[in-house]
């Protein structure tokens, strides 16, 4: 997502310079707002597969949350942890124990916020059987990882509810970017006597009880979530907007002509042959994002159940190498997408500084327009000259989107240049998003963006027990990469096993990186204040509905 850090976090002046507003204009808030109905209508793309703080791990879903939900720390415009439900905090001298104060707060229901909401909702989500794929984003708590994997009980995990009003939080070690995770949606907190009597709560307007700006009022699904003002918010009188209406349509030119008809205030995505007319009229904004778009390799142990002769194939290395050369990603971003895409030449996309200050993603693992005669020469090393004896591949992708013009575009470069016939197949984006997780694919489409602005945030999904890690992908020396990476205190020394991961995941190939994100959005002049954070999640509690 997935897709949120700072205070002495690497590359804390980048999410200054990547986080974008749409502000201003149309002379003082209240007076542009008077008499307007501050309703806002915003095209989500699909039916979020959840909405549970714990569960999710889906930017869409994360767009929802973090206009309901609230953790002890929130994001500034900046992206940098501000103070949330937490209005204050203690760290200790060796930077192992977090001691967090809590303001007077309330849930939607008029109850209040207390610490022991933030431990359940922790412990809940390290449960081995609540399932979390996030759950592995919690290892930084002492004992969270042990827990998780049935090796410590419960109450040896380092979160502890000291009073109503003050959360104890002991750490495995030193973790720079620690406070911007408190920001991050499986971090925040629920209901307890709510969550724990009904497994379908985060379905339903009575038992969705959250604690941020916004509360649910209806969900219509394949057709709207509408959620309204939360009253009971702490910080409610600075919230502008009465209503947040989710428009579920999955068409891009559904949504983008109900767009340009007045039908929507803003909108996800831009259909790709809209983008450049939309960008040069003003009726779409360009985004920074930082994430990466990607394909997954099936390297995992059920791929021989899903097609033993994919399976076979795709577990050559030398394989998934002329795979990724045989594809001109320039093309992809010119000729397919056209909304100003960087094609990648590594998986940790551009924009995150290093220990001295360059680039983390300066190396160019391959060429982003390709290398068809190295791509050649590999798949007859692998045994399959011109593509002779290789089995027909099928590429999965979900339907939303402009997914299959980009499959389209990767099928007839593999086509042309290998001799590979791929067929193309997609799914209901929820279907998917399932499908993917339990590996029942040989090629499936990916997409990431960064949880917080350090390179960790794209590494550490590939490591043997992620939740994230879709491709299967195992290698214990990139797991022992890792592992040191997040010991180390000393800045230098962690980016350069940082440096030597991403080495490994490139010279194994479990995916193939297409481009970095931007995001292309429609927005109209007169939605004021709304925050598309680089992180991919969408802020609406300081917008203000200005129409003349």
């Amino acid at each position: 997502m997935k897709k949120t850090q700072l205070k002495r976090v690497f590359a804390t002046s980048l999410a200054v310079a990547l986080s974008l507003s749409v502000l201003a204009g149309c002379g003082k808030k209240e007076d542009a707002s008077a008499n307007v109905p501050q309703v806002i209508k915003y095209n989500l793309g699909a039916d979020p597969k959840t909405l549970d703080p714990a569960l999710n791990s889906a930017v869409d879903g994360a767009i929802v949350l973090v206009n309901t939900f609230e953790g002890l720390m929130k994001l500034d415009d900046k992206d940098k942890p501000i103070p949330g439900v937490a209005e204050k905090y203690d760290v200790s001298a060796d930077g192992l124990t977090y001691t967090f104060h809590l303001r007077d707060s309330k849930w939607s229901d008029g109850s209040a916020v207390t610490a022991k909401d933030f431990e359940y909702a922790w412990l809940r989500a390290l449960d081995p059987a609540t399932a979390a794929e996030y759950a592995y984003q919690m290892y930084y708590i002492k004992n969270g990882e042990a827990f998780n994997t049935g090796k410590a009980k419960k109450e040896d995990v380092g979160v502890k509810a000291i009073d109503d009003k003050t959360l104890e939080v002991k750490l495995e070690k030193p973790t720079s970017y620690f406070l911007s995770l408190m920001a991050f949606p499986t971090y925040f907190p629920v209901k307890q006597d709510v969550v724990s009597k009904d497994k379908d709560w985060a379905t339903k307007p009575e038992t969705y009880i959250t604690n941020g700006a916004f509360k649910m009022k209806e969900w219509k699904p394949k057709d709207s979530i509408t959620f309204v003002k939360n009253d009971n918010y702490y910080d409610t009188k600075d919230v502008s907007l009465t209503e947040i209406d989710y428009k579920l349509i999955s068409d891009e030119t559904s949504a983008w002509a109900s767009y340009k008809a007045g039908d929507l205030d803003m909108t996800d995505t831009v259909p790709s042959v809209e983008v450049q007319n939309a960008l040069a009229d003003k009726t779409a904004t360009n985004f920074p994002n930082l994430g990466s778009y990607y394909y997954h390799f099936n390297v995992s142990d059920n791929a021989k159940n899903v097609n033993a002769d994919a399976a076979k194939v795709l577990a050559n290395v030398k394989v998934r190498e002329a795979l990724n050369l045989a594809v001109n990603r320039k093309d992809i971003t010119e000729k397919v997408t056209k909304g100003g895409q960087i094609p990648a030449f590594s998986f940790v996309p551009q924009g995150i500084s290093d220990a001295n200050g360059k680039d983390f993603s300066s190396k160019q693992y391959f060429n982003p327009e390709g290398d068809v005669a190295k791509a050649k020469q590999l798949l007859a090393e692998a045994g399959y000259a011109d593509g002779k004896g290789f089995p027909t591949l099928e590429l999965l992708y979900n339907s939303e989107g402009g997914h299959k013009d980009i499959a389209q575009a990767i099928q007839d470069m593999w086509k042309k240049n290998l001799g590979i016939n791929v067929e193309l197949k997609n799914q209901e984006w929820k279907v998917f998003q399932v499908t993917r997780k339990q590996k029942n694919y040989e090629l499936a489409r990916g997409g990431w963006l960064g949880d917080y602005v350090d390179p960790m945030t794209f590494l550490d999904m590939w490591t043997s027990d992620s939740g994230q890690n879709d491709s299967g992908y195992k290698n214990p020396d990139y797991d022992a990469l890792i592992e040191k990476a997040k010991s180390e205190t000393d800045a230098t020394k962690r980016s350069e096993y940082m440096h030597q991961a991403e080495d490994l995941l490139m010279k194994d190939l479990p995916i193939l990186p297409i481009y970095y994100y931007t995001a292309v959005k429609g927005v109209k002049d007169y939605v004021k204040g709304v925050r598309v954070s680089p992180l991919g999640f969408i802020y609406f509690d300081k917008v203000t509905i200005a129409k003349h």
